[in-house]
């Protein structure tokens, strides 16, 4: 172990060599949360921002037009919610708050899945409800003109264009769960913030230690943020498709001319 009089670089290889495996595990269990609560978030804010987008008109029905009235005004109460009050207080009523009500305690993986997913779903659904909109309108009323059901046009043609136009809002909120995960420490979810904290605190050396960890934040938001650019220009195509066409024309050309020749 370091010595008081050691430097910066000597506590900073120690704690590498020391709690590698813990930071690596810490990471591994930011990355899986922040994941999977980013994807279960999408499924929630899409079936939100799906209802909230419906067109609500009294011509369908009396009923069907009250109850859609109750069920926007009841998710526009969670999405005002969750999107108003921080992560870290919303850890602690939800994970408290169902010990305290139901006598359950969860565990503490599935509880810090659980906040981010919830989270995350409020974000997301007025993402989804914006994506919707900047469809034009007129795809939908053609679709419907062809004989398409409301429910058809909207899976086939409308959320298609949707998903793809929020796709960089999608990624930026994975990159900012990596980060968020971070409040879990508080229901002690053994994530990166979680484990670098019990670290420092063996050493009093918080300096170092958190050092690491931003350095180990900086390469998981990095990568990830490089991987969801790359899928975007994927699910784009080719920048110019007139220049692809453009390279076979004189390909054709010059086989009717040899042939002309030939002849």
């Amino acid at each position: 172990m370091p010595t008081a009089q050691s430097g910066f670089f000597e506590w900073v290889f120690f704690f590498l060599k020391t709690y590698g495996g813990l930071f690596l595990k810490g990471a591994g269990v930011t990355l899986l949360i922040a994941l999977t609560g980013t994807l279960t978030g999408f499924v929630l804010g899409l079936g939100v921002g799906y209802v909230r987008a419906m067109p609500c008109e009294k011509e369908g029905g009396a009923v069907r037009y009250w109850l859609l009235k109750l069920a926007r005004a009841l998710l526009g109460v969670y999405i005002e919610v969750f999107r108003s009050t921080p992560m870290i207080v919303q850890a602690m009523v939800i994970f408290y708050g169902i010990s305290a009500v139901f006598h359950v305690t969860l565990p503490y993986l599935l509880a810090g899945y659980v906040i981010v997913s919830i989270n995350t779903g409020a974000y997301l659904a007025e993402i989804v409800r914006g994506g919707i909109q900047s469809v034009d309108p007129g795809q939908q009323e053609a679709a419907l003109a062809i004989g398409m059901t409301y429910g058809q046009s909207m899976l086939h043609v409308v959320l298609p264009q949707a998903i793809r136009n929020i796709l960089p809002a999608l990624g930026n909120e994975f990159v900012v769960n990596i980060k968020d995960t971070s409040v879990l420490n508080v229901i002690s979810v053994t994530e990166l913030f979680f484990v670098s904290k019990s670290a420092a605190g063996t050493y009093f050396k918080y300096f170092e230690v958190f050092f690491i960890t931003s350095c180990i934040y900086f390469v998981m938001t990095f990568t990830v943020t490089r991987l969801l650019r790359w899928l975007e220009k994927k699910m784009d195509g080719p920048e110019n498709y007139a220049i692809h066409g453009s390279q076979t024309v004189p390909d054709v050309e010059l086989i009717g001319k040899e042939g002309e020749q030939h002849g």
